[in-house]
């Protein structure tokens, strides 16, 4: 029974999953795009990727995933802070995490930036919820 109370569309994980898939593809796309086809470095690029897909992911996640009545003054600087801070660690971690694991260059700086970038991703999004959840869209219910 708690499974399929989990997996309900009314779940804000399950619907933060969903506007994910769309900002990511979106995001990523850029990422990628910038990164290999126009050679730009990895952070201007994930950051030009992740800036696109955070406007799509505000817009998405206040209406949608959260039904935020939070005002826009109040919710959008936490939103960049919570983007900014979630961007920073996630990235930075994921490019350590893989010259940590790739030391003697066993493959290319390509292919470990492009294992950065999804390593990334993956962190950015766990952390980004949870900024979202409980800092940019949480309302505080009054007795």
């Amino acid at each position: 029974m708690r499974r399929r109370s989990f997996i309900k569309p009314t779940n804000s994980f399950i619907r933060f999953l969903l506007v994910g898939v769309i900002n990511t593809c979106v995001g990523l796309f850029i990422i990628f795009f910038l990164l290999n086809a126009l050679h730009l470095s990895y952070w201007v690029s994930t950051f030009v990727g992740n800036f696109a897909g955070a406007c799509i992911s505000y817009l998405l996640n206040r209406s949608y995933t959260f039904n935020s009545t939070v005002s826009i003054q109040r919710g959008l600087p936490r939103f960049l802070t919570i983007i900014l801070i979630c961007y920073f660690g996630a990235y930075f971690c994921s490019e350590k995490l893989m010259f940590w694991f790739n030391p003697f260059h066993f493959v290319s700086t390509a292919v470990e930036q492009n294992g950065a970038v999804l390593i990334g991703s993956v962190l950015y999004t766990i952390s980004n919820y949870l900024g979202q959840k409980y800092f940019v869209f949480n309302t505080v219910k009054t007795a």
